[in-house]
């Protein structure tokens, strides 16, 4: 078993919902979540004019390999009905990838860890809930450091 970090992100439709499906699927096809954090609303990160965003990040235990755990993530987000119409634009479910064990990938398909984590709190807050002292493996500062030094404006709050 792995151990990775996933962020759900939606800002269409019953996004509360959205998230609970999208947990449901990743349970069934991806493993366990084996520690969820709160969710949080934040508003639109890149592309400004748009609603707010729901985000949660799972800590989640898996058999997959990153690559498959990419095909397999994007698999959900087609089934729960996502069309990618824009880069940054509005959508029923996004899954990122943000950790995958300390492996470091860079690959046409698959970065790894996630190359934005450090310049975006509505990833950190909640990463930083389950997992403050887990150091980022390239920019080896703790998620609590990264968020300590996050230059994003955005304000991000807990809803539940």
């Amino acid at each position: 078993m792995s151990q990775c970090y996933l962020l759900l992100g939606t800002n269409i439709g019953d996004k509360k919902q959205n998230l609970l499906q999208a947990r449901e699927s990743i349970i069934e096809r991806i493993g366990e979540i084996i520690n969820p954090s709160a969710i949080y609303q934040t508003s639109a990160w890149g592309k400004e004019d748009q609603d707010d965003f729901l985000n949660q990040v799972l800590a989640v235990e898996t058999t997959l390999n990153p690559e498959r755990l990419l095909a397999m993530c994007l698999d959900i987000e087609k089934d729960l009905g996502r069309v990618r119409f824009e880069h940054w634009g509005e959508r029923l479910i996004d899954i990122d990838i943000l950790y995958y064990e300390d492996q470091v990938i860079t690959s046409q398909r698959l970065t790894l860890p996630h190359p934005e984590i450090q310049n975006r709190k509505f990833t950190l807050v909640p990463l930083v809930e389950l997992a403050p002292n887990y150091i980022h493996p390239k920019l080896n500062q703790t998620n609590k450091d990264l968020l300590a030094h996050c230059t994003d404006p955005l304000e991000v709050v807990k809803i539940d």
